[in-house]
């Protein structure tokens, strides 16, 4: 479930106008239509004046009945009737904590409850930030139980809430996974029937991507929600939208403003909260959205404390900004499950005073050695619903990696390649092994599965379904499958073909495509699929197979049917072929492709050691991946270390033998995906557009995004217009500003984050003006673009895919090591705002 700041691109771009509105699209206008309905009050007849009690607020309903009922009391003693005086209210400093009497009065009577003090004090206390080889979790899941035994069993929405606060009070990644590790071994051993759960809240999700349950709110459930929970007003909402940009921190001013409500709130529950989201997502047909919107007013009013109000908005908007991404979570649980168990589980844990003993690289390697089987686990099964049971029942053991491994109909992550500059540098990093370059086809990236009873599903590179778009592929799986295949997962590139010709044709017609519901008769755009890869095979995985077994096995097993399913085209080469590697890769942009993809054939290396008898150079790993201690030579000479790159499919790994050649690439220059976030007014001939328009890049570890730069040079007109159109003030795609974008200045107006746009540079420099990158090259300067240029938006590319700050700071640590080897003057700092 993706955040609507991260909302993923779907592959056939669905109009935006599918879309929910977001929260900020309703307060556009607001403040008139308030005033209108002010005039019309003033205009209505006496008798409608009072409002009906289900329209009201929790506190104004109960201030009218107190009244009623004060006055009721007062009648019989006072002897006197006063049907016109006004009747006193309930005294405002009532400390009444449940539905009773008021002291001395008739039982029965109903008062006015304190808002205050209803926060769960027990969970608040606990101190999750604190290292996990002090962290006592047996002492404090001892004291949540009996805590929790009291208000009903489970372990409550507090707990969570509590994580959620710590996590997000610092930008410490390490804090971050410390506070989850502690939260989880909390849970744990306290309540593990609510581990998986909380898994899916921390995640800001509700189920795998490839099941595709949406929430379906828009913002106008949630609006309304917040007007009728905490008797704000259209124009009290947006003032504090506008004020903060949140719609949690929105809700977390609100609830601090209601001093009373007619009911004490019942403790949410971690599993109930998760139980409540399902029955959104899975509400449907008629009568859905009041089923829906009674939801979310029963999580709002069962709230405890503004922090829980805070960070339930958050989760129903999709935007949770705890820095807990999926990297992050599964750290987080391998480490929680080295320290603790649930009760009567068998499998062993490391004793914390035995781990405190470790030196910190040790300890550094037993974490890396667990994070390794429960990242491997999830990259070829990502479903929580499968790996936090196995993990409650085994830990973390190679038995997760079988129990919780491939499976047909499950997607597993694809393998990544890396990227370099040219061919030259491929050609380099790869010296003295054998390789396959393949044509990058301008397509989608779709991986088959099929069982043997021949059910058919198809899947995106992202993981969703696109089973219900490709039935001519699923149709076509039955000719392709040779006599000796009874089950298979193969990876290929959909592109769109030329029935006639043959012809490959451009990404943006495949896009043409509808998504579901697609009749086989209807198809107007055609498509190949062109395999390349073979991953499973009858029963059995063959990841850890080479390259050139797996290529040979689909190459051999299954059939080719002419321009509907074949085989990439593909040359075998070494790195003294480089003409005829030059040759490839100009024949693959002579045809459209994007380049070439290029990838080491076999695990074993013919030779460790260059013609002279010195080892190559050290391959460093891309930026954001640790060194694979189980790939690495221990090969040396002269001190050097050679990376033996594996030939094996690894999955949800970008690693260096797979690589790509893009045409855009074999410039000099690098280019970085940006996301558009804000524009200002232009002026002159292009006052009528935005221009310049604001880029940032994305925070791995926070999910925030950071601007870098703004651009004005490589647009047209037509373009210009189109951007005018999209982010129209007024719009939804137009919001106030983000609390989530890191920009020190003030633009005209804030684009939600939807698009990436690849952009040239000429250099990367130190700013005082962009944060992007801030801390990881210097602590007082972020770093900005020098020259920028737009090229292209990528409609192949989600804004969880844009370049991370990691990333950037990777290329000017890159670039000054470059101007330094040279003897150039680094590239100057920029102090403008420009």
């Amino acid at each position: 479930m993706a955040s609507p700041a991260k909302k993923r691109k779907r592959d056939d771009l669905e109009s935006s106008a599918q879309r929910n509105r977001s929260i900020a699209s309703f307060f556009q206008g607001q403040a008139s239509k308030q005033a209108e309905k002010t005039q019309q009050a003033l205009q209505t007849p006496a008798e409608t004046e009072t409002p009906d009690e289900q329209t009201l607020s929790d506190e104004a309903l109960a201030r009218k009945l107190q009244a009623e009922w004060d006055q009721e009391i007062a009648a019989p003693t006072s002897q006197v009737d006063t049907p016109t005086s006004e009747p006193t209210p309930a005294p405002l400093d009532s400390e009444v904590t449940d539905l009773k009497p008021i002291t001395g009065q008739s039982k029965g009577i109903l008062s006015l409850q304190s808002s205050t003090g209803t926060e769960d004090t027990v969970s608040l206390a606990v101190p999750f930030d604190q290292s996990p080889i002090t962290f006592d979790a047996a002492k404090y899941a001892q004291e949540l139980k009996g805590h929790w035994a009291a208000q009903g069993g489970d372990a409550t929405y507090a707990l969570l809430t509590r994580a959620f606060v710590l996590a997000n009070a610092t930008t410490s990644r390490i804090k971050i996974v410390d506070t989850l590790v502690n939260f989880l071994r909390a849970l744990i051993e306290g309540d593990p029937s609510s581990v998986l759960a909380a898994v899916w809240l921390a995640t800001n999700s509700i189920s795998p991507p490839y099941d595709e349950i949406e929430l379906g709110l828009g913002g106008s459930s949630i609006s309304k929600a917040l007007k009728k929970v905490y008797g704000l007003n259209s124009q009290g909402l947006k003032s504090l939208y506008d004020k903060h940009g949140d719609a949690g921190d929105v809700a977390f001013e609100a609830k601090k403003r209601q001093s009373f409500t007619l009911m004490k709130p019942k403790p949410l529950r971690i599993k109930g909260v998760y139980q409540a989201l399902k029955k959104i997502a899975l509400s449907k047909g008629s009568g859905s959205q009041e089923a829906k919107q009674r939801i979310v007013e029963k999580l709002l009013q069962d709230a405890r404390g503004a922090e829980e109000s805070r960070y339930i908005v958050r989760t129903l908007v999709q935007n949770l900004r705890i820095g807990a991404v999926k990297t992050t979570m599964l750290i987080a649980l391998a480490r929680a499950f080295l320290y603790s168990k649930p009760e009567g589980a068998e499998f062993a844990v490391q004793p914390q005073q035995d781990m405190a003993r470790l030196k910190k690289e040790e300890l550094a390697e037993v974490y890396s050695n667990a994070e390794e089987i429960v990242k491997a686990s999830y990259a070829r099964h990502p479903n929580y619903d499968d790996l936090v049971p196995c993990l409650l029942e085994s830990g973390v053991t190679e038995e997760l990696l079988v129990r919780c491994g491939l499976q047909l109909h499950i997607p597993l992550r694809p393998m990544l390649g890396s990227i370099t500059r040219d061919l030259s540098d491929m050609l380099t990093k790869l010296q003295g092994r054998d390789f396959a370059c393949e044509y990058k086809y301008d397509g989608q990236r779709a991986q088959v599965h099929c069982d043997e009873a021949g059910k058919v599903s198809v899947f995106s590179r992202h993981l969703e379904n696109m089973t219900e778009k490709y039935p001519d592929l699923v149709s076509l799986v039955p000719q392709i499958r040779g006599e000796g295949v009874s089950s298979f997962i193969l990876e290929g590139e959909v592109v769109a073909v030329d029935q006639d010709t043959g012809d490959l044709q451009a990404f943006q017609i495949l896009t043409n495509r509808a998504k579901k519901n697609v009749d086989i008769g209807s198809i107007k755009v055609n498509v190949c699929l062109f395999a390349f890869d073979l991953m499973y095979l009858n029963g059995q995985p063959l990841l850890d197979r080479s390259f050139r077994e797996r290529r040979e096995l689909l190459r051999s097993l299954f059939v080719e049917v002419p321009k509907r399913f074949t085989w990439v085209k593909s040359l075998d080469a070494t790195s003294a072929d480089s003409e005829a590697v030059l040759d490839f890769f100009k024949s693959a942009t002579d045809i459209k492709c994007e380049g070439i993809m290029v990838k080491v054939l076999d695990n074993v290396l013919k030779s460790d050691l260059e013609p002279n008898g010195t080892t190559a150079p050290p391959i460093d790993p891309a930026p954001g991946e640790k060194p694979d201690p189980k790939s690495s030579s221990t090969s040396k000479a002269g001190g050097g270390r050679r990376k033996a790159l594996l030939s094996t499919y690894e999955p949800d790994k970008r690693l260096e033998s797979w690589l790509k050649v893009k045409k855009d690439y074999s410039t000099s220059s690098e280019t970085l995906d940006l996301i558009p976030v804000a524009g200002w007014h232009g002026n002159g001939r292009k006052a009528k557009w935005w221009s310049p328009i604001l880029l940032a890049v994305r925070n791995p570890e926070t999910g925030g995004l950071e601007a870098v730069t703004k651009c004005m040079s490589g647009f047209t007109d037509k373009f210009y217009q189109a951007n005018k159109d999209r982010y129209a003030e007024g719009s939804p795609n137009v919001i106030s500003r983000p609390s989530y974008v890191e920009y020190y200045g003030a633009p005209d107006v804030w684009f939600e984050p939807q698009e990436v746009w690849e952009m040239a540079f000429a250099d990367i420099t130190l700013s005082p003006t962009y944060p992007a990158a801030i801390g990881l090259v210097s602590e007082e300067r972020g770093l900005s673009l020098r020259f920028p240029r737009f090229l292209k938006v990528r409609e192949d590319k989600s804004i969880d895919e844009a370049t991370t700050s990691d990333y950037l700071a990777y290329l000017w640590r890159k670039q000054s090591e470059k101007s330094r080897l040279e003897g150039e003057p680094p590239a100057p700092a920029d102090d403008a705002d420009e």
